[in-house]
């Protein structure tokens, strides 16, 4: 929903039947309709800390093949992690971490679902502030910053289509799961939301190689 000017995704514990399944919550993963490749992507957002949710900020390749997907009729050709997949920011998903743990990850043919490529921080207030979750693309790494604070570099010295399939446009995805590797959900939950205010992407579209003359 959208409250003023606030994107709200929430979670609640709600049965839900479709195609022959019945699940006991409901959420949103929100696939945005414009790819980009390199740039800077800023998104501001609060959210949810709740036991058993797993809030994302993060990206797919615009070719990945996935049926349903908003490019995959013209363009999804390759399978996920070939795609190449940027995570900017997760929380839930790491027990070993405390609470106010955020995790950047990236996922390659080379290093998917477990994948060793991570990086994390801690965000003071989580649950209950806003905070700017970033990620800096070029064509020679991949830095995220927590409130313009840069806490992982991912840059392998010999980039590959194994290690580095981020040479293709991408696309900005924003959700709430639920359970699974993100744990138990607590018994008393009931709902939870993810606040947006704001995704900004920039781009460098001219490199500007002029030397000033005054």
């Amino acid at each position: 929903s959208v409250d003023g000017s606030m994107l709200k995704i929430t979670a609640k514990k709600e049965p839900y039947t479709d195609q022959g399944y019945t699940k006991q919550y409901t959420s949103a993963r929100l696939n945005s309709k414009f790819a980009f490749k390199y740039g800077r992507v800023d998104v501001r957002a609060k959210v949810p800390i709740d036991q058993g949710t797993w809030p994302a900020i993060w990206l797919l390749g615009k070719n990945v093949n996935e049926d349903g997907g908003y490019f995959d009729a013209l363009y999804g050709t390759t399978n996920w992690p070939a795609c190449g997949e940027i995570d900017m920011m997760e929380h839930g998903i790491t027990p070993s971490q405390p609470t106010n743990y955020v995790q950047s990850a990236l996922h390659t043919p080379s290093s998917s679902g477990n994948t060793s490529n991570i990086g994390g921080t801690i965000a003071n207030n989580l649950g209950t502030a806003f905070h700017v979750y970033s990620m800096n693309w070029s064509p020679n790494q991949i830095t995220f910053l927590l409130d313009g604070v840069a806490y992982y570099t991912y840059n392998p010295a010999n980039k590959t289509a194994s290690n580095w399939p981020f040479t293709e446009e991408q696309y900005v995805l924003l959700n709430i799961a639920m359970g699974g590797v993100a744990g138990t959900i607590s018994s008393t939950f009931s709902q939870t939301t993810m606040e947006v205010d704001y995704v900004r992407i920039y781009q460098n579209t001219t490199v500007d190689t002029q030397i000033p003359t005054n």
